[in-house]
C-alpha cells in the first residue's frame, strides 16, 4: 500500500478467519477477486476489492486476481488492462501472476467428464424456453428432463460431439444431475456446459463449449487453493451447488463460501448492463465518464485511492442489504482533500471589474498561502492590477443583509487583496451587467479598514491580463432520484444538469496544472486537471464544498 492504513473494524468475515487460525483449520489465508472482463470495475466492486485484497495483507495471505472469463461473446482485451490497471491503482497488489478460469478448461472439461461418468451430468435437448416450464416455481417443483436418464456411454459420446462442434448452439446443454424437487431453484438440474462458437480472447478457437460460472468458480477456487470464497449475498443458494460440484468430483481442497452484502449506493446505477447502455446509448462519453460510478471515472473525477479505500472502511462488511447515502462516498473525498489540496482561484461565470483609482499599467505581486494551515506547501504569486474577473453571482446593484458578497455601494475584500468598493456599473442592451466599475482602499492590502469598518464578506478574483482561459466542468449526480434502479425506465431519470460545462478563467499558476492533482477552488470546490485532454486547460470538478443536495432534501 501506499500509505499505512487505519485499523480495520472488525466484520463477520474477519472472526471467521481468526477462529480458522486459532483451530489451525488453515495456516495461511487465500483469498481470490474474480471479476468477469465484460466492463469496467465500479464502487461496488472497490468493496470487494478492498475486502478481499486486504484480509489477505492483513494476515500475511495472498489475493489472487482472477478473471470468469467463461462468456467470451462479451468479454474483451480491453477490459481486462482496465480492471488490472484500477486495482493497481487502489493499492493492492494480486498473488504471484494473473489468472483465467480460461487457465483451468482443460481441468474443466476433465471435471465434466468426471460427472458424466458418476452419472451426476446428463447431454440435455431442452431448448430454453421448455427448461423454465420443466423448472418449476419457487412454490411447484420442477419436472425431469425426458433426456435425464440417458445412459452414462450416451452421455459421454453426446458430450464429445458437443466438443467438437457437432451441435448448433442452443441445440443441447450439458446439465448436472442433482434434484428437480429442491427447494433451491439453482440445484434443479444447473448447466455446467454450454455451446458457443465464439473465439476467446485467451484461448482463441480451442474451444466451442464453455462452462457456466457456477460450476467454473468452485473448482478455480479449489485448483488455486483459495480457503474463503468471499461474494456478495445474491449467490447465497449458489453455495449449495458450489459445495455440491466439489463433493461429488476428485478434487482434494474444498474452499468455502462465504456472502456480504453487496454495495448500493444513491443516486447510481450498479449494474453493468446498465452501465453498458449509459455507454453505447451515448448517454455518457464513457466507461470513464467522471459521471459513472466506475473507478475509472472516479479516478478522472478526481477521487484518490486512499478516499475510495477510507469509504469502503466506513461502510464496512456485513450481511444486511442497505443503500449508502452518496454524501457518505462524498464525505471521504472532502475530508482529505480539505487538508491535501492547495488552494487556487478560478473565475467560472466572468463580469470584469475596474478598479478606478488603481494606476492604470501597474502590476502588483502578491504573495498567497498555497495552503491556509500548511505552511510547508509554500505560496504562490496572485498578479494584481487595475482589471479583474469575478464571479457573476458575487455581485447584486441591490441586496438584503443576508448577501455577503459586493453590492452597489457595498464593499468586499478580494481574497489575499484589497478592499474594493462597488460604484457603478455598464450594461449591454438587454440589461446584462458587462463591467463593474469599483474603488480600492489602498491600505487594505493584509489588514483592516483604517478606521475599523466592517466588510460584507471576501469574494475571489483572477487578474485580466495574466488569467489563463480554462472549461470547467461541472458534474453533479448522474440521475435525478435516490434509487433509479426501481423505475420502469433508469434512463428516464438521468439528472440533465449532471454535467454543466463554463468558460471562465483561472490564475496563471494553474497553466501548468499537471493531470489529476486536486485544488480546492476557493468556494467553486475540489476541482482537477483533466487527463483527456492535454492541450486544453479542463478541470473537472470532484466534489462542491458542501453537499447541496441535503439541503435540497431538506426543503423538500
Amino acid at each position: 500500500m501506499s500509505e499505512p492504513a487505519k485499523t480495520p473494524a472488525s466484520n463477520f468475515v474477519r472472526q471467521i478467519i481468526e477462529r480458522d487460525l486459532a483451530d489451525g483449520k488453515h495456516s495461511v489465508i487465500k483469498t481470490r477477486f474474480p471479476p468477469e472482463p465484460n466492463g469496467y470495475l465500479h464502487i461496488g466492486h472497490a468493496k470487494s476489492i478492498c475486502l478481499n485484497f486486504g484480509i489477505a495483507e492483513d494476515y500475511q495471505g495472498g489475493c489472487n486476481l482472477r478473471f470468469d472469463d467463461t462468456n467470451p461473446e462479451k468479454e474483451d482485451q480491453h477490459y481486462v488492462e482496465s480492471i488490472q490497471r484500477d486495482v493497481s491503482w487502489l493499492g493492492f497488489h494480486w498473488d504471484g501472476a494473473v489468472r483465467y478460469s480460461s487457465d483451468y478448461f482443460d481441468q474443466l472439461h476433465g471435471y465434466a467428464v468426471e460427472l458424466i461418468e458418476k452419472g451426476l451430468a446428463y447431454v440435455d435437448f431442452l431448448n430454453a424456453e421448455q427448461m423454465r416450464e420443466y423448472r418449476g416455481t419457487l412454490t411447484q417443483p420442477g419436472r425431469n428432463s425426458p433426456h435425464r436418464d440417458t445412459t452414462v456411454a450416451r452421455n459421454m459420446a453426446l458430450f464429445q460431439q458437443m466438443r467438437d462442434g457437432q451441435f448448433k448452439e442452443g441445440e443441447c446443454c450439458l446439465r448436472a444431475k442433482i434434484d428437480m424437487a429442491s427447494p433451491i431453484i439453482c440445484m434443479r438440474d444447473p448447466v455446467i456446459y454450454r455451446i458457443k462458437f465464439a473465439e476467446h480472447h485467451q484461448t482463441g478457437d480451442k474451444w466451442c463449449i464453455y462452462p457456466m460460472y457456477d460450476f467454473t468458480h468452485c473448482i478455480s477456487d479449489a485448483l488455486e487453493g483459495i480457503t474463503h470464497s468471499l461474494c456478495t449475498l445474491e449467490f447465497q443458494d449458489n453455495r449449495a451447488l458450489y459445495d455440491w460440484v466439489l463433493d461429488n468430483i476428485s478434487i482434494p481442497c474444498h474452499p468455502r463460501q462465504y456472502e456480504f452484502s453487496r454495495l448500493n449506493l444513491e443516486y447510481t446505477v450498479m449494474s453493468k448492463r446498465k452501465l453498458n447502455t449509459l455507454v453505447q446509448e451515448g448517454f455518457v462519453s464513457g466507461w470513464e465518464d467522471p459521471r459513472m460510478p466506475t473507478i475509472a471515472g472516479l479516478r478522472r473525477r478526481g477521487y484518490t485511492p486512499s478516499a475510495i479505500r477510507e469509504f469502503c472502511r466506513r461502510i464496512g462488511v456485513t450481511k444486511q442489504d442497505n443503500v449508502v447515502e452518496m454524501a457518505a462516498l462524498e464525505s471521504c473525498i472532502r475530508d482529505e482533500l480539505n487538508e491535501t489540496a492547495p488552494r487556487a482561484m478560478a473565475v467560472l461565470d466572468p463580469v470584469k471589474v475596474v478598479i478606478d483609482n488603481y494606476p492604470t499599467g501597474v502590476l502588483e505581486q502578491i504573495e498567497s498561502p498555497r495552503h491556509p494551515n500548511k505552511p510547508e506547501l509554500g505560496s504562490r504569486t496572485l498578479p494584481f492590477g487595475r482589471e479583474l474577473w469575478i464571479e457573476r453571482e458575487d455581485f447584486r446593484e441591490e441586496a438584503n443583509k443576508h448577501f455577503k458578497r459586493l453590492v452597489l455601494g457595498g464593499e468586499v475584500r478580494l481574497r489575499n487583496g484589497y478592499v474594493i468598493k462597488a460604484e457603478r456599473v455598464d450594461k449591454d442592451a438587454d440589461g446584462t451587467i458587462s463591467c463593474i466599475y469599483c474603488s480600492y482602499e489602498p491600505e487594505s492590502l493584509g489588514r483592516d479598514l483604517p478606521d475599523g469598518r466592517k466588510v460584507r464578506g471576501v469574494i475571489h478574483w483572477v487578474e485580466t491580463t495574466t488569467a489563463v482561459a480554462a472549461h470547467f466542468n461541472l458534474y453533479d449526480r448522474l440521475f435525478s432520484v435516490a434509487n433509479p434502479g426501481a423505475e420502469d425506465d433508469f434512463r428516464t431519470v438521468i439528472n440533465p444538469q449532471s454535467l454543466v460545462v463554463q468558460q471562465g478563467f483561472a490564475e496563471p499558476s494553474l497553466a501548468s496544472a499537471v493531470a489529476s492533482e486536486p485544488y480546492q477552488f476557493e468556494r467553486q470546490g475540489y476541482f482537477c486537471r483533466d487527463c483527456s485532454n492535454e492541450q486544453a486547460l479542463v478541470f473537472n470538478r470532484t466534489v462542491a464544498l458542501r453537499d447541496t443536495w441535503a439541503k435540497l432534501a431538506d426543503k423538500a
